[in-house]
């Protein structure tokens, strides 16, 4: 199938990167609030004017400290900004499968199923998030079992505390999809030395489905991303930052999984992209 028809630089749900000297990707990072500052600090070192920075998802859940997570990113984001030449678009943040649960958390007097849903989220990273935002699981179930006004009064709650940390509302409001760097148009073959474009998302794409119609298989893809052996057409390489199977690192011609486990027992990394989609740089805590 072919995807050349990309329409999404005046998509908001997109972040187009232009095209940059470098990009630096960093992995899912589940509420690990150590690994982030060690990572930070590297990487700090590292960037200069003309790179981008993009996170890739999964800042909250499993880990014991996602909201100093968010803290941290936003700190993080002022001291680069304050750089001399450094812009605001040259920090990028993906939704990942926890902000994605996180939301429907948020949402849950909505939910047909409400406890059998709350259930499930909690048991995949939610729970951590809820804890360190001061909420207990119990009192949500309580109030699924109670009824629509009762959950609603109780995701009311969590949504002033959250209003309450500085920052972390529009963070959480402002998250793209995916990011995907200059696709030359309308024939880029005619431009030889052009960056090679290349795509960012959270845990997977469809690959028989264009960019646009993607829906929520960026966060729930059910498709094996390590199988993929041909370009995405027109990216020459997709990048991912977390893999549900957590089976590590694996980098091929045209995929690149940049997952070391953060938040499980693993690492937390970031990789350096040139213009021409190979890595040139990783930096591994």
């Amino acid at each position: 199938m072919t995807h050349t028809n990309i329409k999404t630089d005046s998509d908001s749900r997109f972040a187009h990167l232009g095209t940059p000297g470098r990009v630096w990707a960093v992995s899912a990072i589940h509420g690990e609030l150590n690994r982030l500052e060690k990572l930070h600090d590297h990487l700090f070192e590292r960037i200069r004017p003309g790179d981008r920075i993009i996170y890739l998802g999964n800042y909250l859940g499993h880990g014991n400290a996602p909201c100093a997570v968010i803290d941290e990113l936003l700190t993080f984001r002022r001291m680069v900004l304050a750089m001399p030449g450094m812009l605001v678009d040259d920090l990028v943040y993906l939704r990942g499968n926890q902000e994605e649960m996180w939301q429907k958390t948020l949402q849950l007097h909505f939910s047909p199923n409400p406890v059998d849903d709350f259930v499930w989220m909690l048991g995949n990273g939610v729970a951590s998030t809820l804890e360190d935002y001061g909420f207990d699981a119990h009192d949500g179930i309580e109030a699924a079992r109670e009824g629509c006004v009762a959950l609603a009064r109780w995701t009311g709650k969590i949504r002033q505390r959250i209003r309450s940390k500085p920052g972390h509302e529009i963070f959480q409001t402002h998250l793209k999809r995916a990011g995907h760097t200059n696709v030359p148009t309308p024939h880029p073959e005619t431009i030889p030395d052009a960056p090679a474009p290349m795509l960012f998302v959270n845990a997977g794409i469809n690959p028989s489905e264009n960019l646009e119609r993607q829906g929520d298989s960026f966060w729930w893809s059910r498709h094996n991303f390590q199988d993929i052996t041909r370009e995405y057409d027109p990216f020459k390489r997709v990048i991912r930052g977390y893999d549900p199977k957590h089976k590590g690192m694996h980098i091929n011609c045209v995929t690149a999984t940049i997952d070391g486990g953060c938040g499980f027992g693993g690492s937390l990394v970031a990789a350096g992209f040139d213009q021409e989609a190979n890595v040139i740089d990783i930096l591994d805590i």
